[in-house]
């Protein structure tokens, strides 16, 4: 499948729309914790287990997309939206087969391993793509693509909260609810398939500038530079820190409120996860929009410093102040979404835009490590608190406690970044195509 040219006068603003239709489908798996209590109950699991079908879709996530991001910039955003819908939908109807037959294993394989691998090549398909678009605002292109995928729990939360009301939070009502969700996602993704489009030229707007103005750097040289470790570090520990919070939101407030005069009831716990989404969303368009404005790392500044703050908040106040503990976690997740959003243009002002796509799915990676590290930490450590006879706020404030040193952790890799040698430079965008034929070559 070769990548579709726009056609003469064919407007950007249509590409945005595309990567959204993508985004706001595999957006769904920060809804996850929805899930998990019925899965609980109707198969009898703890909560790290009914936490492994996200963790198994997020590693998936990261090595797909590393993996895949050759191959994504090679055949273009059409073919990696095509192979997102079928992987993400079939994940979807292998776990409905799973819930119904009350085999956890294909709930794990389906939405973990090959919904993962679409959620992996999907999250990519069109970041390349929107910043050849949109080379004047790159931060800004990608915040809209990505402002989907942290929005889509906004839809999926209450759409799969009404949905085991209504056929039930039994076997067969999660295999239905399962089911719906694959089978509509694909008609919804299927809209970006047809739509995306590349530019004609590296000059899509003749007053901004080309997106291979500048350094430019293969995704081979820049896995080899300390730029590309020091940022694998800051996402690391920035999205440990906010999906530790996200894939335990629902049973964590519930837990935090429990014992007070005020708890929360399972309706308002699923709202919670709306309202976490849409800090999220709006903060992967809101952060990485300003990052335009006054730098990358000065923006990391901010998601891991006030972030840290913000976690020492919870920690020492969130069980005291209803109002408090929901505005942190809402300031959190808008960092967690920023830092996804911003890094595509991090890496784009450090290695150029000449596979960004590849580089950012390498870059990925660390995604897959931080959607192990979060939910191990607040769920193993919970579990264990939990045995030793505590409750309610302190089953998480030690996890939080762990959290402020990741990011602090990250903040200092922030710092070590600078501009990559020009050792690791390629020699001039047009002459890329040899480049990557000469560096086959040698590795063949």
């Amino acid at each position: 499948m070769s990548p579709p040219v726009a056609p003469p006068g064919w407007s950007r603003w249509l590409v945005p729309p595309a990567a959204l239709s993508v985004h706001l489908s595999i957006g769904q798996a920060y809804a996850w914790s929805v899930f998990k209590p019925p899965l609980e109950s109707a198969l009898g699991l703890s909560g790290t287990q009914s936490a492994l079908p996200f963790q198994l879709g997020i590693v998936m996530l990261g090595l797909s997309a590393a993996f895949g991001g050759t191959l994504v910039e090679r055949n273009g955003p059409r073919w990696a939206m095509t192979v997102a819908l079928v992987c993400f939908s079939s994940g979807f109807l292998l776990s409905a087969l799973g819930a119904a037959t009350e085999q956890y294993w294909l709930i794990v394989l389906g939405y973990g391993f090959v919904g993962g691998i679409g959620l992996g090549i999907g999250y990519i398909s069109p970041v390349s793509t929107l910043i050849k678009w949109f080379p004047d605002r790159p931060g800004m292109a990608t915040g809209i693509a990505i402002m989907g995928f942290g929005g889509g729990a906004l839809i999926a939360s209450p759409w799969s909260a009404q949905m085991l009301e209504s056929f039930g939070s039994d076997s067969s009502g999660i295999a239905l609810a399962f089911l719906v969700h694959g089978l509509s996602y694909a008609v919804f993704m299927l809209l970006g398939v047809l739509l995306v489009r590349v530019p004609r030229s590296e000059k899509p707007v003749e007053s901004a500038p080309s997106a291979f103005d500048g350094p430019q750097v293969s995704a081979r040289n820049a896995v080899r530079t300390p730029q590309f470790w020091c940022l694998w570090i800051v996402l690391c520990m920035n999205v440990t820190a906010g999906i530790g919070i996200l894939e335990k939101a629902a049973p964590m407030i519930t837990d935090f409120f429990k014992e007070t005069s005020t708890p929360v009831s399972v309706s308002a716990a699923a709202g919670f996860v709306a309202l976490l989404s849409a800090a999220n969303m709006a903060g992967r368009l809101g952060w990485s929009s300003t990052s335009d404005l006054i730098g990358r790392k000065n923006i990391y500044r901010v998601y891991l410093g006030v972030g840290a703050v913000m976690y020492g908040l919870i920690a020492l106040f969130g069980d005291s102040s209803k109002p408090l503990f929901i505005l942190c976690a809402l300031v959190i997740l808008s960092f967690y979404g920023g830092g996804f959003a911003t890094i595509p243009a991090y890496l784009k002002d450090l290695f150029g835009a000449y596979q960004v796509g590849a580089i950012h799915g390498r870059l990925l990676t660390a995604w897959s490590t931080a959607g192990v590290l979060g939910p191990l930490i607040v769920n193993w450590i919970a579990d264990r608190q939990e045995d030793a006879g505590k409750s309610g706020s302190d089953l998480y404030r030690l996890s939080f406690m762990i959290m402020i040193g990741l990011l602090v952790v990250g903040f200092v890799a922030n710092e070590l970044v600078r501009p990559v040698s020009a050792r690791h430079h390629i020699p001039a965008p047009r002459e890329a195509a040899d480049v990557t034929a000469r560096q086959q070559s040698e590795s063949a």
